[in-house]
């Protein structure tokens, strides 16, 4: 079930991201020059949702992989800005906190 969870939380942490990209355009189409508001009426909620799955997913995963308590709120707080939580994954990824970190096959010789 850990790994299940996680793999939703990289999911979505990629697609609270795509989001972000999607409203930012929508946002700009709706306050430049053709002035429509299609793209923020469709993307608006489609972000909405995808926030509230990545912040639940992050207590899941924090507290399924005992990730400290900054850990969690650096997680949290990187659904606000645009495209941090990709930023948050890798780096999460990079340190192991995934469990998915990937180890040599074989143990380096020792030197000397």
């Amino acid at each position: 079930m850990r790994e299940k969870v996680t793999r939703l939380f990289v999911a979505a942490a990629i697609a609270e991201a795509c989001s972000w990209l999607a409203l930012l355009v929508g946002m700009a189409v709706k306050y430049g020059p053709p002035g429509n508001e299609v793209g923020v009426k469709i993307f608006g909620p489609i972000h909405g949702g995808l926030f509230i799955a990545y912040v639940l997913l992050v207590l899941a995963v924090a507290r399924l992989r005992r990730w400290s308590l900054l850990a969690t709120v650096v997680a949290l707080a990187c659904a606000v800005p645009p495209f941090a939580t990709l930023a948050y994954e890798r780096w999460a990824r990079r340190r192991g906190m995934l469990g998915t970190d990937q180890r040599p096959a074989r143990e380096p010789a020792p030197v000397g």
